[in-house]
C-alpha cells in the first residue's frame, strides 16, 4: 500500500545530485541507466562504473569525488564484504548515502547492513521502479526532512494578488496548522513582500545564495526576518531591479537549504524569471495558480496549466486554481460556467473583490487575518495547504536539521561505520 509519504518520492523533480553505481549485472545496469529518461531524474547525474566494492575503493583512493549516493552491487555478502564496506567508508565524506544490491533475501543480513548505516539493501533482480523509488527517497532525505513541503504560488499575470495570497497561506500554515514555515520571494528587487510583511529588506537573493554556497549559517540566519513564532521570511528585496539577478540554480540552492529546516516552504513566484518559475513549479508538492475572471487572465491560465501538464505528469492533482477579485470588472467578467468550461476544471476557491481588505492589510503591514473578513479568507485557503501538510505536526516532526535524529539509516554510510 502506497502512503502519502511514499508519493513524495514519486511526484517531484529530484534535486541536483550525482549518483554512482558500481555493478556488473546487466539487468541492474540497464534499469539504472534507464532512469535518465525519467522526468524526475532530469537534474540527477547518473554514472555507471563496471565493478563492485573493490573498484569503488580503488576509484576513491585515486581521488575520485564521492557522489551523493553510492550503489554497490555484490555477488557475495559475508564478513569480507562488510569489512570492505568499512574501508570504502573511510574514503567517503560523512552524509554519503549507500544502497547495496545483493544476491539473497535474508532478513538478518538486511538488519545488519541497515545497522551499519546502509540506506537500503535490494535483492537481484531489482525492478526499475524499486530502484528509482529508493534513489529518490535517499536524495530527498539527504537534503531535508521527508515531510518538507514546497508550495509554489504563481500569478498567471501581474496584479492578480499573488503576493498577498502567498502571505496569507504562510500565515495560515504557521498560525492555524502550527507548522514551522518560511516564506520566500523570487522577485528580487521587484519584490513587494517587505511592504506587506512590515520589514526593511536586509539582503539580496544573491547574497543569500552566497551564504548558502559558503555554508555560512550564521550569516544566512541573520537574513531571516522572524515574522511570528512559527513564520520566518527571507528578508530579501534589496536587489537592483534592472540587473539580471540570481540564476535558477542558485535560487534552488536556497530552497534546498530552507527545506532542511522548515517543514513548509512557501514560494511567491510573482515577478520571477521564467527559468526560476519552471524549476520551482517542477519541484513543488502543491502549485497554486492565481487568476482573475477576465478573458486575458483566463487565457494565460489555460496556457500555463497546459505547460505545467507538459512538465508534470501529476499536474491534475498538484495544481489548484484561485480566482481572485471576483466582481471587480462587473459585466466584463467571464461567468462561472464559462470559466469552468474554458479551463476544464473548477476553481478551488473564488475570492470576492475587496480592495479595503487587501490594500489595507498590505499598506499597513499587518496580517490579512487581523480582521474578521481576512481571518475567514485565510481559513478558506487552508484546504489547499491541508492537501500536502495535513497530518504533519511541527511539534513532532521539528526542523529537519535539528540534529536529534540524524543518525538513522538514511544519513549515509559513515556515521556508524566510523564509530566501530
Amino acid at each position: 500500500m502506497t502512503t502519502e509519504a511514499d508519493t513524495i518520492y514519486t511526484s517531484i523533480l529530484l534535486p541536483s545530485a550525482r549518483v554512482a553505481m558500481y555493478a556488473r549485472d546487466a539487468q541492474s545496469v540497464e534499469g539504472f541507466k534507464s532512469l535518465q529518461a525519467d522526468w524526475r531524474f532530469t537534474r540527477v547525474q547518473v554514472e555507471h562504473h563496471q565493478g563492485g566494492v573493490e573498484e569503488a575503493i580503488a576509484a576513491f583512493q585515486n581521488g575520485a569525488p564521492a557522489p551523493a549516493l553510492l550503489i554497490i552491487e555484490t555477488d557475495t555478502i559475508d564478513d569480507g564484504f562488510t569489512a570492505r564496506l568499512e574501508t570504502l567508508a573511510g574514503y567517503c565524506p560523512e552524509g554519503t548515502a549507500a544502497i547495496v544490491i545483493g544476491p539473497v533475501n535474508d532478513v538478518n543480513l538486511y538488519r545488519k547492513l541497515i545497522a551499519m548505516g546502509i540506506s537500503d539493501y535490494l535483492v537481484r533482480p531489482v525492478k526499475t521502479e524499486t530502484l528509482a523509488f529508493d534513489i529518490a527517497r535517499s536524495l530527498i532525505e539527504r537534503i531535508g526532512a521527508s515531510g518538507s513541503r514546497l508550495i509554489a504560488v504563481a500569478g498567471v499575470k501581474g496584479g492578480v494578488g499573488t503576493t498577498i495570497l502567498s502571505e496569507a497561506l504562510a500565515w495560515g500554515s504557521a498560525d492555524t496548522l502550527k507548522q514551522k514555515t518560511v516564506l520566500l520571494d523570487a522577485a528580487g528587487g521587484w519584490s513587494t513582500l517587505s511592504v506587506g510583511m512590515n520589514f526593511e529588506p536586509a539582503t539580496t537573493l544573491a547574497e543569500a545564495a552566497r551564504a548558502v554556497a559558503s555554508k555560512n549559517d550564521d550569516s544566512f540566519n541573520r537574513m531571516l526576518f522572524h515574522a511570528g513564532d512559527r513564520l520566518d521570511v527571507l528578508s530579501s528585496g534589496g536587489d537592483v531591479m534592472l540587473d539580471d539577478g540570481i540564476d535558477s540554480a542558485a535560487y534552488e540552492s536556497l530552497v534546498d537549504k530552507l527545506m532542511t529546516t522548515y517543514p513548509v516552504v512557501v514560494v511567491d513566484l510573482s515577478n520571477a524569471p521564467t527559468a526560476l518559475r519552471r524549476i520551482i513549479i517542477s519541484r513543488a508538492h502543491e502549485i497554486i495558480l492565481v487568476t482573475q475572471p477576465i478573458l486575458s487572465a483566463l487565457r494565460a491560465a489555460r496556457s500555463l496549466m497546459q505547460e505545467i501538464k507538459d512538465i508534470r505528469s501529476d499536474s491534475e492533482s498538484r495544481v489548484d486554481l484561485i480566482v481572485n477579485m471576483v466582481g471587480m470588472a462587473g459585466k466584463q467578467e467571464v461567468s462561472k460556467s464559462e470559466l469552468e468550461g474554458a479551463l476544464a476544471r473548477k476553481p478551488a476557491l473564488s475570492i470576492p473583490f475587496n480592495p479595503s481588505l487587501f490594500i489595507g492589510a498590505e499598506s499597513e503591514g499587518r496580517k490579512l487575518s487581523s480582521t474578521p473578513d481576512g481571518a475567514e479568507l485565510v481559513r478558506s485557503l487552508l484546504p489547499l495547504l491541508a492537501k500536502v501538510v495535513d497530518g504533519i505536526s511541527a511539534e513532532t516532526l521539528g526542523p529537519a536539521n535539528d540534529g536529534s535524529d540524524k543518525k538513522n539509516a538514511l544519513t549515509g554510510l559513515l556515521g556508524k561505520l566510523k564509530t566501530k
